[in-house]
């Protein structure tokens, strides 16, 4: 069982003065790091890389990612997404699976690939369709639907086309560098989109050790930022976008624990008549 995120969010919950939180085991539903991915096949993300990637990596869980240059340090390993220092994904060595090279051009889709993409991007999932690609995401990054959902609502609003003052674009609201980085072919299509943002916050959280507040600070201002400050940076829109997300994932947990309380009321009620 990998360690609780529980104390490091309710430390900063009791700065921001935000609820106390829903966290642990629940959050990420592991018994063990990577072990529903790996038991599904294998997490990809596959679809486009950068153009400036010099390497495609493979990790043993089968994730991949597309890695602009590394740099190995006691045992462990930084794969750096691009040709600066600020962002990077830091595994074992043991965890990296493959490392190829990558074509620098990609060839140019077929005009009948643009017009499907063009038609999907388009389209507005209903909350079913929406709540089903946000369970799909989910189970292959072993990550809690409600953290997702959470995190939709507090970046979109549920708002495919939305388009933030910083460009940040779609559901999950992806920097243009950051989706490139994460395959992201069309930041408006509501399943990559939701791929690549749940991809993007479950890389952060293995970044920062599981400390969701900080995954989250990173996921707003940047992994610079958090770095920077060692921890969540003094901005109040990411110190208030944190404290929006968390209090949302535990309205959504408090509601689920009164519906199961409701549901095991009535099948006692049942059972003693």
């Amino acid at each position: 069982m990998r360690p609780s995120r529980l104390q490091a969010a309710r430390g900063y919950n009791s700065r921001v003065d935000a609820p106390n939180s829903w966290f642990g085991s629940r959050t990420r539903r592991w018994s063990r790091r990577w072990v529903a991915a790996c038991a599904a096949g294998a997490i990809a993300i596959t679809a486009c890389w950068p153009l400036h990637a010099a390497e495609r990596v493979t990790l043993t869980n089968g994730f991949h990612l597309a890695c602009d240059h590394q740099l190995e340090t006691g045992g462990k390993v930084r794969l750096y997404t691009s040709p600066g220092s600020d962002n990077f994904l830091e595994v074992d060595a043991a965890e990296i699976a493959e490392v190829e090279a990558i074509p620098n051009r990609r060839p140019p889709p077929a005009a009948s690939d643009l017009a499907t993409v063009s038609a999907k991007a388009s389209a507005v999932p209903s909350h079913a369709e929406l709540k089903e690609l946000i369970a799909r995401a989910g189970a292959q990054h072993n990550l809690d639907t409600d953290l997702l959902a959470s995190v939709v609502r507090a970046e979109s609003g549920g708002n495919v086309r939305a388009i933030s003052r910083a460009g940040a674009e779609g559901l999950m609201q992806l920097m243009p560098a950051t989706a490139t980085q994460l395959g992201v072919g069309d930041r408006f299509r509501p399943d990559e989109n939701i791929a690549g943002g749940t991809a993007y916050l479950d890389a952060l959280l293995t970044r920062y050790h599981e400390n969701l507040a900080f995954a989250l600070a990173a996921y707003n201002a940047g992994p610079a930022a958090v770095d920077k400050y060692h921890g969540v940076p003094p901005y109040p829109e990411t110190r208030g976008y944190v404290a929006r997300v968390i209090r949302e994932f535990n309205r959504r947990k408090i509601a689920e624990m009164r519906s199961r309380g409701a549901i095991a009321g009535n099948r006692k009620s049942h059972s003693a008549r």
